[in-house]
C-alpha cells in the first residue's frame, strides 16, 4: 500500500515538472509534444516536431530541421531537401492568479454578478438584489464566489513541419539542400535531451 502512494506521488511529481519545463529533443510517443515523421515514399519523409506552451518558435524549428537531419541519416542518405516547411502557432487566453475557479467556466450557476465594480448582486434565494456593501460586510470582499474579476495571459504552442526528400552523394548547390552531417555537427550543440 504504501509503495503505490510513493509511486502515484513520483508520477505526479515526474507530471508535474514534464508540464514546467520546455519540450526536450525527445519521440512524441506518451504525448503530443515531441518529434514525429510518416514515411511517403522510400526517400521522402513527413518530419514535425510539436512543442509545449513553454518551448519558443525558434527551439520548435531547430528540432524539426535536426531531426530531419537524424533521420535522413538513419536511412542511409547524405543529404535532404526541403519541399514545403510551416511553422503553426496555437495561441489561447488562460486564466490566472487566486479568482481562477475550474468550476466556473464547466458548470452554470443561478448567480448573476453584474461587473467587477458592481453596486448590487442578486440572490437566487431570496430573488432580491443587495448592494455590494452588504456581501462585502458579510463575507468579507465583494465577491463571495469566485473572489472578484480574473487576470489572464496568453500562451502559444508552436508546431514545425517540413516535407523533405532525401538524396545520397555531394549536396546540390541550392539553399533548399541541407548536408545531414553538418546539420546534426552544427545544431547538436541546442539540442536538449530529456533527463534520464
Amino acid at each position: 500500500m504504501q509503495i503505490t502512494k510513493i509511486a502515484a506521488g513520483l508520477a505526479s511529481l515526474a507530471m508535474l515538472v514534464a508540464c514546467t519545463t520546455a519540450t526536450p529533443y525527445q519521440a512524441a510517443l506518451d504525448t503530443q509534444s515531441g518529434y514525429s515523421e510518416q514515411q511517403i515514399e522510400s526517400n521522402r519523409f513527413q518530419v514535425q516536431f510539436a512543442g509545449n506552451s513553454l518551448t519558443d518558435r525558434k527551439t520548435v524549428e531547430t528540432y524539426m530541421l535536426y531531426r530531419a537531419a537524424e533521420l535522413t541519416k538513419q536511412n542511409g542518405f547524405d543529404h535532404f531537401r526541403v519541399v514545403h516547411r510551416a511553422t503553426d502557432a496555437d495561441s489561447r487566453v488562460v486564466p490566472t492568479g487566486t479568482g481562477y475557479s475550474p468550476f466556473y467556466s464547466n458548470f452554470y450557476l443561478d448567480y448573476s454578478y453584474y461587473g467587477p465594480r458592481a453596486g448590487y448582486f442578486y440572490d437566487p434565494y431570496r430573488r432580491w438584489a443587495y448592494p455590494r456593501s452588504f456581501y462585502a460586510s458579510r463575507w468579507g470582499y465583494y465577491d463571495p464566489f469566485w473572489d472578484g474579476p480574473q487576470e489572464y495571459r496568453e500562451v502559444t504552442k508552436y508546431v514545425a513541419s517540413a516535407e523533405i526528400v532525401m538524396g545520397k552523394g555531394p549536396k546540390p548547390d541550392d539553399p533548399a539542400f541541407f548536408d545531414a552531417d553538418q546539420v546534426i555537427f552544427n545544431l547538436g550543440t541546442q539540442i536538449q535531451r530529456p533527463e534520464a
